[in-house]
C-alpha cells in the first residue's frame, strides 16, 4: 500500500486526464494547494478554465476514482472548485475584458437579443464575470428586455477620465445606447457617428474585469459591425436563425461578412431560435410551428456547427414574461438550452485560449 503524501496525491492525479484539453492536470497545473488534513483524509483544489465548465463532476468522478486506485483507505476525498478564465487575445481598449462573444442575425425578429440576453444570464449563474453589451444603436432592445429602461448609468472619475459605469443587474455589467439617450427618441445617425457610439461603449465604459462581454450586433450587415470586428478581438460569433428559409437565407448572407478576409472574425456556431413549440402540460411534445431544419442546414452551409436549438416553452411566453427564461423559468426546457448553449460555448473558449497559449 502506498504511503499517502503529497507527493503521491500528485502522482495518483496525474493519470487524470482533462476531457477537452487531452492532458493531465497536474501537466496543466490545475491541481493546487494539496493537503492531508488526516489518516483518510485528502484535500486539493481545481482550477477551470471557466466557471462554466460542463465537465466538473466527470473530473471530480475521475479525481476520486485514481485516489481510491493507490489509497483505499480514503474516506474523506474534499475537492474544490475555482476557475481562472484565459484571455484569448488582450486588447489595450478593454483590458479587463478576456473573451468577447458576438451575438448576430441575418434579419430582425429572431430573437437575437433574447438569446444574447439569456446566453449572459446563463454564464453569469454559472459564476462567470459577465457584461451585456446592446450594440444594436438603431433598435436597442436590452434595456427593455433587462427591465432598466429609464435607468442612466453613473460617470466616475478613473486616472483623471470620466467612464461610464455599467448598470449592474442580475449579475450582469449592462450598456446600452438605449441607457443614454431617451427611449422615445429616434436615432438618426451617419455611419461615423455610429462608429463613433460603438467605439465609446468600449473605452468609455468602465467595465472593470469580465470573463466574458457578450455582444448583442444589429440584425444584418453594416458599419457596426466592420467597425466591431476592427475594434476588438472577438473570441467567438454566434448565429441566431429561426427554422424559416427566409430567416436562414438572410442568415447565411450576414454570417458571409464575418468570413470576408479583410474582417476574418471566427464563426463558433448557429443557434435555431424558436426550433419547435412545447405545450406546459405536454412538457415532453414538440411542434415545429415555424417549419424544421433550418439550423442544421444553415450549419451545413456555412461549415460550422448547430450549437443549440431554443425550443418555445409555454410556461414564459404567457402572462407577459420578459423573456429572461433563465431568471424567470430557471426550470423549464428553454432555460435548460440556454445553460447548455453558455457551458458549450464556455468550454469551446477555453479550449481555443488553450491552443494560441501553447
Amino acid at each position: 500500500m502506498k504511503k499517502l503524501n503529497e507527493e503521491a496525491v500528485i502522482q495518483a492525479l496525474s493519470r487524470v486526464i482533462e476531457p477537452d484539453l487531452k492532458k493531465d492536470l497536474i501537466t496543466l497545473k490545475m491541481v493546487r494547494d494539496v493537503k492531508i488534513t488526516s489518516a483518510t483524509g485528502v484535500y486539493f483544489e481545481i482550477c477551470l478554465t471557466t466557471p462554466a465548465c460542463p465537465l466538473k463532476e466527470e473530473m471530480k468522478a475521475s479525481c476520486e476514482k485514481e485516489l481510491l486506485t493507490d489509497f483505499p483507505e480514503l474516506t474523506n476525498i474534499d475537492i474544490h472548485f475555482s476557475a481562472e478564465v484565459i484571455t484569448r487575445k488582450s486588447d489595450p481598449l478593454i483590458p479587463g475584458v478576456r473573451n468577447i462573444i458576438a451575438v448576430s442575425s441575418g434579419k430582425g425578429g429572431v430573437g437575437k437579443s433574447t438569446v444574447a440576453a439569456n446566453l449572459a444570464l446563463a454564464l453569469a449563474s454559472k459564476g462567470a464575470k459577465t457584461g451585456l453589451l446592446d450594440a444594436d444603436i438603431y433598435g436597442p432592445s436590452v434595456p427593455i428586455l433587462m427591465g432598466v429602461q429609464g435607468q442612466k448609468p453613473e460617470m466616475v472619475d478613473i486616472e483623471g477620465k470620466n467612464k461610464i459605469l455599467p448598470l449592474q443587474k442580475y449579475g450582469l455589467s449592462i450598456m446600452s445606447i438605449g441607457l443614454l439617450i431617451d427611449e422615445r427618441q429616434a436615432i438618426v445617425w451617419r455611419g461615423p457617428m455610429v462608429s463613433s457610439a460603438l467605439r465609446q461603449f468600449f473605452s468609455d465604459v468602465n467595465w472593470g474585469e469580465l470573463d466574458y462581454l457578450v455582444v448583442d450586433l444589429p440584425p444584418g450587415t453594416g458599419d457596426i459591425h466592420l467597425t466591431f470586428a476592427q475594434l476588438v478581438p472577438i473570441a467567438a460569433t454566434i448565429v441566431v436563425t429561426t427554422p424559416q428559409k427566409v430567416a436562414t437565407a438572410d442568415a447565411r448572407k450576414g454570417a458571409a461578412m464575418f468570413q470576408i478576409p479583410q474582417i476574418n472574425v471566427p464563426l463558433t456556431g448557429v443557434v435555431e431560435n424558436m426550433a419547435w413549440f412545447t405545450p406546459k402540460e405536454h412538457p415532453d411534445e414538440k411542434y415545429f410551428l415555424f417549419g424544421q431544419g433550418g439550423g442544421a442546414d444553415l450549419a451545413k452551409q456555412l461549415n460550422i456547427d448547430l450549437l443549440s436549438q431554443i425550443p418555445l416553452d409555454q410556461s414564459f411566453s404567457e402572462g407577459g414574461a420578459s423573456g429572461l427564461v433563465v431568471i424567470d423559468h430557471p426550470e423549464s426546457n428553454t432555460a435548460m438550452a440556454f445553460q447548455d448553449l453558455a457551458a458549450e460555448i464556455a468550454r469551446r473558449l477555453a479550449v481555443q485560449s488553450h491552443l494560441t497559449q501553447r
